[in-house]
This record gives structure tokens, C-alpha cells and sequence, in this order.
């Protein structure tokens, strides 16, 4: 299908509006996540800081589990069922409270897992609740994302629970200075479920009529198994070098490199905010046996975020000391690691977007390419922190060994996806364009020069430099009509007005 026709132009749109939304959400995300850094930094400090993030780690994995790949597979099952969609999205509810409960039960028999080096009183007995609340809001919004709501997902994840943590810690920080955090952190996860809750009700109503179906509700998580274990996967390939330090380092070091994550994590978060409508555009092509149109649309949102994480990496990793710095002068030594990471964003853009594919098409082996690339990272990562060890290097040089080894890693995985996704849909997937080399390196230049300014100035004049000089080669050179749809906001936007409401929509309640 070329792109002028009528179904393309609707495919792109509909992925344009959704990109607009998330990179607006970025900005969000990105102007209340540095105030947390700032406030557990500065006022908790970085022990506290590590064992908040091993026992949020180990909490958020239990609830990826939980959500038993419905934040993918929703879509699949509204595409092609017949139900009432308000009866689907309650089945999936139900089934993630289920597991939810399974994995609560768990976390709360074994405590230790949360916190493996560290006494647990107070409120702390109670983290393994928020599982409830991160499953549901995920099944929620995916749910919403399927009728292309994806401002839900920006108002959840990008208002309400980052500047609900940060104000919350603040706030904590006057009561306790060892539980504050990890108290700060339920209540925002219980906001933002209540953020996911209502727009869900107003978009799909109540269920009438709606009766648990056991065999039907085991059928739906027997069904995700491969994409729930895809899903915990590749986000665990994210914790897993967390999870390593936490083994070989104390506290302190796992909440530098936390810190340094974080920070990297920001541009992730535009190619999952894809995912909600991503998903359900290439069920819908692949529901009508258009695999052509699904390579296009990989193509398309694949460059788009290479393009995004590239510039973003480049204005937040060049002033990476000053960007450390502002969270404290201890967490400069994770610099190294914040550089790593931030390349490794880049690099498994490819991987990701063709996994937005593969977890339809080509479920299992996708898993195994998963299994190879989450041993490969795990292995490496060992092997360079017990290497640097016996070479007897700086611990702050071991720690950033991970964040080689993540790197490596997905840049495995993106060539092996790419690969097989191509074989499949018998057409090109990757979103690379040689106009991302010249941008990248006329905005290294600038970013150079922006690193001898002073401090403050590298970051406040540094940064929109950056990005500015990398964003305007890339539209000039780079971008294509389509595109510039993206960025481009006209009040007439005809042919997103052409576009239809997913099969079984109904006027949301009023």
C-alpha cells in the first residue's frame, strides 16, 4: 500500500496523533522525573536511594508478570472477538487481579526478596499492594489505547504519578528519611491507577451482563503466556543490571547507577508510550492480511524514535557531569554509566519496534531471540565487573560494566529482530536514514562547545543547543511528508478526521 492511499494515510495519522501525544508526554515525564532525582539525591542520599530502587525493581517485575502480557495482547483480543469490548476489558481486569493476588501472596510470604540486605518495619510490609495498582493501571490503559486514547497514558504516567512521587517525597522527607521514598512511591502508583480507572469507566461504561467465565479467563492467560514472558523480559533487561549490582556492590553504588538509569530511562519511555497505539494499528493490518502496510508502519515509528532517543541521548549524555551533578556531587561518578545506557536506548529502538510486530506474528521465536539477548547481557556484565575487579579498577569504572553489557546486548537483539521480522513480512523494517549520522555529529560539536561553559549554563544553554541543531538537520534532511505529520499541528487535520473507531467502539459515557 503506498502512503497516499486512503488506509495508509489512516495508519500514519492515527501513529502521528499518538507520537504528538507521547512526545508532548515526554516533556512532561522529563520536567517532574528530575525533580524526584533532585529530591531523593539531595535529601535522602544515595544509600537510601539503592534500596528503594531494588525493592521497586522487584516489585515492578512481580507486576509486569501479573499483567500476564495484556498491555500487548488487549488489543489482539478486542481486534478479534465478537463480545461486547467492555466484557473483553473486564475479563483482562479480572485476570490481572488474579495474578496480582498470586504475586502479592508471594512478595508478602517472602519480604526479604523486596528488601534482601535491610530490616523491614513500618508501611514497608505493605509495598507488595502496589502490584494491584500497577497491573490494573496497565490493563487500563491499554484498554483505553485501543480506541486511540492516549492521552490517558500521558496524564497517568507522565503527570499524576512522577509529580505525585515528588511531591509526596518532599513532603515524607520531614516524617522519615529512611521510608519516605518507598512510601512516596505507593501513593503515587495508588494515583495513578485511580488516573487510569476513570477514563476507562467514561470510555467503555460498566460491564452489563458481564459474568466471570473461568474457562475463558484461563484460555486468555494461557494464550498470553509468550507475549507476558516477551514482556517481562525485555522489561527486565532494563533491571537487570539493578539486580547485578545490587549483588556485587553496596547500596550507595546501586543508587548512584539508579540515579544514572533514570536519567537514561527518559527517552525509553517514548518508544513504550508507542506501544498502546502502535499495537493495535498492526493487529488491525494483520487481521486484514496486510503485511506490507505493518513493515511501513515499524519503518515509520522506528525511525521516529531512533531519531527522538538519538538527540535526547546526545543533549542529556554530552553535559552527562552536570546533568549527574544536579542530583548531587556524589552521583557524578556515575557518568560513565549514564553514557552506556543512554547509547543502549538508541541502539535497541530497532528491537523494539520490531518486537511491536514480532509478538503477533512470530511470538516464540521472539521469546528465544528475548532469552538470548536477556544471557548474553547477564553473562557479559558479570564477566566485565569480575574483569575490571581482578584489574583492580575504580568501583564507579566496574559499575558502568552493566551498562556495556546492556548495550551489546540490544544491539543483538535489534539485528536478529529486524532480521526475522523482515524474512516474515517480505519487506525492509529498519528505521535507520544516514541523515541521523551528519545530525548526530554536528550536534557532538555544538555539545562540545556547550561543555565549556560553566555548570549552569552548559545545562540551560547546552541542552536546547543540542537538541535544536540535531532536530533541525533531521527535519530538514531526514524527515519525509509523512514524517512531519508528527510535529505538525493544523487545526484541520483531514485525513485524521477520515479515521474510523476501532471495530466495537461505543460513544464514551457522559
Amino acid at each position: 500500500m503506498s502512503p497516499a492511499e486512503p488506509g495508509a494515510g489512516e495508519d500514519i495519522a492515527a501513529l502521528a496523533k499518538g507520537g504528538r501525544t507521547n512526545f508532548f508526554g515526554f516533556l512532561l515525564r522529563l520536567a517532574a522525573r528530575l525533580p524526584f532525582l533532585f529530591i531523593a539525591g539531595r535529601i535522602y542520599g544515595a544509600e537510601a536511594l539503592g534500596r528503594f530502587a531494588y525493592a521497586v525493581l522487584v516489585v515492578e517485575f512481580a507486576a509486569q508478570i501479573a499483567t500476564l502480557g495484556l498491555k500487548r495482547g488487549l488489543a489482539q483480543q478486542l481486534s478479534a472477538t465478537d463480545k461486547p469490548h467492555v466484557c473483553v476489558v473486564w475479563d483482562g481486569m479480572l485476570v490481572a487481579f488474579l495474578a496480582s493476588a498470586a504475586a502479592t501472596i508471594f512478595l508478602a510470604i517472602f519480604p526479604q526478596l523486596m528488601f534482601p540486605n535491610s530490616p523491614i518495619h513500618g508501611l514497608e510490609w505493605l509495598l507488595p499492594l502496589v502490584v494491584f495498582a500497577v497491573a490494573g493501571s496497565d490493563v487500563a490503559l491499554a484498554a483505553l489505547a485501543y480506541r486511540h486514547n492516549v492521552q490517558a497514558t500521558v496524564t497517568a504516567r507522565a503527570i499524576v504519578e512522577p509529580w505525585t512521587i515528588s511531591i509526596a517525597a518532599f513532603l515524607l522527607s520531614f516524617l522519615s528519611s529512611r521510608d519516605g521514598l518507598i512510601i512516596a512511591y505507593m501513593i503515587s502508583m495508588a494515583a495513578a491507577l485511580a488516573a487510569s480507572l476513570w477514563p476507562l469507566y467514561r470510555s467503555y461504561g460498566f460491564a452489563k451482563g458481564w459474568r466471570p467465565q473461568p474457562v475463558a479467563l484461563w484460555t486468555i492467560a494461557h494464550r498470553n503466556v509468550p507475549l507476558a514472558a516477551a514482556d517481562a523480559i525485555e522489561w527486565g533487561s532494563r533491571r537487570l543490571d539493578i539486580a547485578i549490582l545490587g549483588l556485587f556492590f553496596s547500596p550507595a553504588i546501586v543508587g548512584v547507577y539508579y540515579v544514572a538509569q533514570q536519567v537514561a530511562s527518559l527517552p525509553q519511555k517514548l518508544k513504550t508510550s508507542f506501544d498502546p497505539i502502535l499495537g493495535p494499528v498492526i493487529t488491525q493490518k494483520l487481521g486484514e492480511k496486510d503485511l506490507k502496510a505493518v513493515a511501513r508502519q515499524v519503518r515509520q515509528v522506528g525511525f521516529w524514535i531512533i531519531a527522538a532517543q538519538a538527540g535526547i541521548a546526545l543533549a542529556l549524555g554530552i553535559p552527562g557531569e552536570a546533568v549527574m551533578g544536579l542530583v548531587g556531587p556524589a552521583f557524578v561518578g556515575g557518568t560513565g554509566a549514564l553514557a552506556f545506557l543512554l547509547a543502549a536506548e538508541v541502539v535497541a529502538a530497532t528491537a523494539a519496534v520490531s518486537e511491536a510486530a514480532l509478538v503477533y506474528v512470530a511470538r516464540h521465536r521472539n521469546l528465544m531471540i528475548s532469552l538470548l539477548m536477556i544471557a548474553v547481557q547477564a553473562a557479559l556484565s558479570v564477566a566485565l565487573i569480575l574483569g575490571m575487579r581482578a584489574l583492580d579498577w575504580p568501583e564507579k569504572v566496574q559499575a558502568a560494566g552493566p551498562a556495556l553489557a546492556l548495550a551489546i546486548a540490544l544491539a543483538l537483539a535489534s539485528v536478529l529482530k529486524a532480521r526475522l521480522l523482515c524474512r516474515i513480512l517480505d519487506a525492509p523494517v529498519s528505521g535507520w536514514r544516514w541523515p541521523l549520522v551528519w545530525a548526530a555529529a554536528s550536534a557532538a560539536v555544538v555539545g562540545y562547545l556547550a561543555t565549556l561553559l560553566p555548570e549552569w549554563t552548559e545545562l540551560v544553554v547546552g541542552i536546547p543547543l543540542i537538541l535544536g541543531t540535531f532536530g533541525a538537520i533531521i527535519w530538514k534532511r531526514g524527515f519525509t511528508h509523512e514524517d512531519r505529520i508528527l510535529f505538525r499541528m493544523r487545526k484541520n487535520e483531514e485525513v485524521e478526521a477520515t479515521l474510523p473507531p476501532p471495530p466495537g467502539a461505543v460513544p464514551p459515557a457522559r
